[in-house]
């Protein structure tokens, strides 16, 4: 080939640099070699991390494993294309001529013949494959398409399949989802370009900081895998998170109630309960003072009382929702006027601290007990149709099996909740922390979030069995047959205004699913939607500038038409809620201490049962 030919065929030949290769070369393969063995050592060492509880039977295994479930889901997908000799030559056909495209298209660029075109490049919004080598590497390029070709193909698989009832389509997708994001070649050193060329640049030393990371989180979960996702030494409850001053002024089997220090000269005369969720501790609510939602309310006039659930044992596998509603919400109405005087509150009940509460108020209606004047839900769930992929994990076979699980212990180990959570996001939730700790041996970043996050509470067993049958498995609340201490409940009863939050990006509690039941309540609903997620959308202060909510008519007909409709206003909910509940009752009273002249503290906030550790 003459000089100029040469010349013409490189300058056709991509980005791609030849030179660039140098980043893959081992230089040191005796101390690449030797940090191997350290690297295997450590994961000799997360085995045996993991094999020990389970031969000392600490661990034991259970009848309740999501691979069971996940291999009977896709093997009736499986069956459906298997079935019928043309549908699984259509299938094959399909993938080999993706694949077929791919390798013609790569070996063009090899041969300096550039055919990329823009539908070759990776998502914008897939941040696995931001880094640059993912498109000019024709090996990586190959890669990553060939991943999602095969990603794509198997999504289309589920979908395209016949006679599949809506759920087992649901888990399958679902299932599927989780299969290629465990797959990606991002997770993998020898597959992802920036892992190989670090590990290369550092002879393997960031595999053997990873596996013993590795090592020690499986020993931190006592044989399972204990994710970190933050530096969980750098956070404390009450020395820098939950700093909120208050005391606990009473306590029952079930939860402490803290009712905050005042800090104006005059507060609204209804006092305020927070009844929050019990999957995960109250305090998201006052992470720190920059962002807790529990000192902004107290800061304009609010008498904030906070219901923090105990953590679970054995002693506690027969509380229900009965117990919870008794011992919790009604022993939370009976301490506000014991420490107060007042009869008449104010409530809000977060995700399903607010479902709890919705099925509260309407067991308040039956009884004539009208003590909750004004009741605001936050991403809270009373009719769980569109509840989300939660959904994939409740059936009557997955529930009878968690069943028999708790039935042993008396309660779940939180971290099978967290899990559950950590999958409705995990290629944002699961797989960075993974590549990051353990391949690329990075400790995470300290963020109170994740801290919180990571702070699991465990479920009574008859409680969460309760939750699972009631609400996601049969939808009772919304159909008007769930029953609490032998009533049967009606949110129709329950005609007390409600300011109803949704969050816009909510995978818990989707948006939909929270406009859907605003239409069950008997009396006015202010139903918004704030932007972000479950979380984020939330602890949104007013200070932050960040986000924004929308506000509209009344929630009925279509949630996607309502919210075209809908003014959006800038910023945080925070006080737009505030101005709600001023016009529902503005009356003020001289500040309050904690436990008035009635109650003597029990301790300081945020109180014992928040600090018990799963």
């Amino acid at each position: 080939m003459t000089d100029s030919k040469r010349d013409s065929s490189e300058g056709k030949s991509s980005d791609f640099d030849s030179k660039s290769l140098e980043a893959y070369i081992v230089k040191d393969p005796e101390a690449m070699a030797m940090n191997f063995a350290r690297a295997l050592e450590n994961l000799g060492q997360a085995a045996s991390a993991w094999l020990g509880p389970r031969e000392r039977g600490e661990r034991p295994e259970t009848l309740a494993d999501p691979m069971t479930d996940m291999v009977k889901t896709l093997s009736k997908v499986a069956e459906y294309w298997l079935s019928d000799p043309r549908r699984t030559l259509e299938a094959q056909t399909h993938l080999l001529s993706g694949y077929f495209g791919l390798w013609t298209q790569t070996m063009q660029r090899l041969a300096g013949n550039d055919t990329a075109s823009e539908a070759d490049e990776p998502s914008v919004k897939d941040r696995r494959f931001a880094d640059e080598d993912w498109r000019k590497n024709p090996f990586f390029a190959f890669l990553r398409q060939t991943y999602q070709l095969t990603s794509g193909w198997t999504e289309k698989l589920v979908n395209d399949a016949e006679g599949l009832d809506d759920h087992t389509r649901h888990k399958a997708s679902f299932y599927v989802k989780q299969i290629t994001a465990a797959l990606s070649p991002t997770n993998f050193v020898a597959t992802n370009p920036q892992l190989y060329r670090e590990t290369v640049a550092s002879n393997a030393e960031n595999l053997v900081r990873g596996m013993k990371m590795f090592a020690e989180d499986i020993g931190a979960g006592g044989g399972d895998l204990r994710l970190r996702q933050t530096d969980m030494s750098k956070f404390a409850i009450g020395t820098n998170m939950a700093l909120t001053p208050g005391k606990v002024i009473a306590q029952s089997d079930v939860c402490q109630i803290v009712q905050y220090e005042p800090s104006t000269e005059t507060v609204l005369k209804r006092p305020l309960l927070i009844c929050p969720p019990w999957i995960n501790k109250f305090y998201i609510l006052d992470l720190n003072p920059q962002k807790s939602f529990i000192k902004w309310c107290v800061e304009q006039g609010h008498t904030v009382f906070v219901i923090s659930w105990v953590n679970p044992d054995a002693r506690h596998a027969e509380k229900d929702w009965t117990s919870y509603a008794r011992e919790g919400i009604d022993f939370g109405l009976e301490t506000v006027e014991k420490a107060t005087g007042e009869k008449e509150v104010n409530a809000i009940g977060y995700c399903v601290g607010g479902t709890l509460l919705a099925a509260t108020l309407a067991l308040h209606a039956k009884e004539k007990n009208k003590r909750i004047k004004t009741a605001t839900f936050l991403t809270t769930q009373v009719d769980f149709t569109h509840a989300g992929d939660l959904k994939v994990f409740v059936d009557e076979e997955q529930i009878s099996a968690l069943e028999a699980q708790m039935s042993v212990t008396g309660y779940l180990d939180g971290s099978k909740m967290a899990t559950a959570f950590n999958m409705l996001r995990a290629s944002e939730l699961i797989w960075p922390y993974f590549v990051n700790n353990y391949l690329k041996g990075q400790e995470p970043l300290p963020f109170d979030l994740l801290f919180w996050n990571a702070d699991s509470t465990r479920m009574a067993s008859a409680n969460h069995s309760f939750y699972l049958r009631n609400c996601y498995l049969n939808n009772t609340l919304s159909k008007g047959t769930m029953e609490l201490d032998g009533k049967k409940l009606s949110l129709k009863d329950v005609k007390i205004p409600i300011y109803n939050l949704a969050t816009r990006e909510d995978h818990i509690a989707p948006a939909k699913s929270v406009f859907l039941g605003s239409g069950l309540f008997g009396g006015p609903v202010e139903f918004v939607v704030t932007g972000s997620g479950h979380i984020a959308g939330v602890v949104n202060p007013p200070d932050k500038l960040k986000y924004q909510f929308w506000t509209g008519g009344k929630p009925a007909g279509d949630y996607q038409q309502w919210l075209e409709e809908a003014k959006e206003t800038p910023g945080s909910w925070w006080t737009h809620w505030q101005a709600w509940i001023e016009a529902q009752d503005a009356k003020r009273v001289p500040a309050r201490k904690p436990g008035g002249g009635a109650l003597n503290a029990i301790e300081e906030a945020p109180g014992s049962y928040v600090m018990e550790r799963a």
